[in-house]
């Protein structure tokens, strides 16, 4: 059997599978099976922050492959202390818990949430409010934070304890703190599988004002907008204020999976000896990958990729058969007049490719992109819209 047939026959079917199968890449390249080149516009959906086979994060791996490549939590290692230290210098958070993906981040996250309003505000004090349109993981719990139906229905009763408000309405959500004992408010910078839709940064600010007023927790899931996606280190960052939890993954490790839950001083401390674990968290060879990722993502860097949004913005935001575009940095989300299920398709055709979210065509490029490589794919893409 080809790979497949092998892959229909064996894995479960939980993936709607592009027919590629993808052998080898560099950089923003992948190439197929067939020979076929593709320019990446999806990155493995933000994990390959510097794209395929970046020799800088291959030699940060390989090394520490030769060195040590797991041993348990009742151990230090130099990795994970050294990863740790980055993001707090970087952030100004005070403590990092390391997982293997963006779920169970925000799993870490509902956790120390829960335990903070119980010790802090009241044994009922367990809700959190999460916004409609967001997602959160596909795990019981962060299935329960995500707020879209389509991810609930088949896996009825949801854990309890998260409610919902409208996003950008910071009235919405005044109203149901009022009606609810909730320990904090849990939100994505930008929806990104809600359809590439940005928070008003008047409304993050709000939410700070209002979470602190009534001793909250203001929780940000960065899982996709992390890591230098939308030209700042973290989404936050562009509306000037501190969360108190901070979660992120993909593009962290750069193509291995790690996941990190970043705790502020109000909540420095709340996970106990104990109180939480994970055995391939803070794994060595994922920690020493993401450290030689983290350790690049500097000013410059953010500097360049603000520039190739706003290039792919101002290039498309007026091309024929597109209807909007929105998104911030190398976070793109584009809502042509033609069914979006199309434009992927014959962009793949065309040797691009792009991804979905919801209605629209989402680009989530390598950050290290040349602008060579941007501009011929999004002359593909104009050229699929207008079509």
């Amino acid at each position: 059997m080809d790979i497949k047939q092998l892959d229909s026959t064996y894995i479960a079917p939980t993936y709607a599978r592009f027919p590629v199968v993808l052998t080898s890449g560099k950089g923003a390249m992948l190439k197929d099976e067939d020979g076929k080149e593709y320019i990446d516009m999806g990155s493995g959906i933000a994990v390959n922050t510097f794209g395929i086979c970046d020799s800088v994060w291959q030699n940060a791996v390989i090394q520490q492959i030769n060195t040590l490549q797991h041993t348990s939590n009742l151990f230090y290692t130099q990795p994970c202390a050294e990863l740790a230290q980055i993001l707090c210098q970087k952030t100004g958070f005070k403590e990092v818990f390391f997982s293997n993906s963006g779920a169970e981040a925000n799993e870490c996250a509902i956790k120390a949430a829960r335990k903070y309003g119980k010790e802090n505000l009241g044994d009922e004090y367990y809700n959190i409010v999460t916004l409609k349109n967001s997602f959160h993981g596909r795990t019981l719990a962060t299935i329960a934070a995500t707020g879209q139906d389509a991810f609930h229905k088949d896996f009825l009763p949801l854990t309890e304890g998260f409610v919902y408000a409208e996003a950008n309405n910071i009235d919405d959500v005044k109203k149901i703190i009022s009606e609810n004992k909730c320990a904090a408010v849990m939100i994505e910078t930008i929806q990104g599988e809600g359809g590439v839709m940005p928070l008003d940064f008047e409304f993050v600010k709000a939410l700070r004002k209002l979470t602190d007023e009534h001793n909250m927790l203001l929780i940000v899931d960065e899982v996709q907008t992390g890591n230098g996606r939308t030209g700042k280190l973290f989404g936050y960052m562009h509306s000037g204020i501190m969360p108190d939890i901070v979660t992120t993954a993909k593009g962290l490790g750069g193509g291995l999976p790690i996941g990190a839950t970043m705790f502020g001083e109000k909540v420095k401390g709340i996970l106990s000896a104990g109180t939480h674990g994970s055995t391939f968290g803070g794994n060595p060879i994922c920690c020493a990958g993401a450290a030689s990722i983290m350790k690049r993502l500097d000013d410059n860097l953010m500097n360049e990729v603000t520039k190739k949004g706003e290039f792919i913005k101002n290039e498309l935001s007026c091309a024929d058969g597109v209807e909007s575009v929105s998104g911030l940095g190398l976070m793109i989300g584009i809502k042509a007049t033609k069914n979006a299920d199309d434009v992927v398709s014959l962009c793949r055709e065309k040797g691009v490719l792009v991804l979905k979210a919801k209605d629209k065509i989402r680009l989530l490029p390598p950050l290290s992109i040349t602008y060579e490589q941007l501009e011929k794919a999004v002359n593909t893409i104009k050229e699929v819209c207008a079509l």
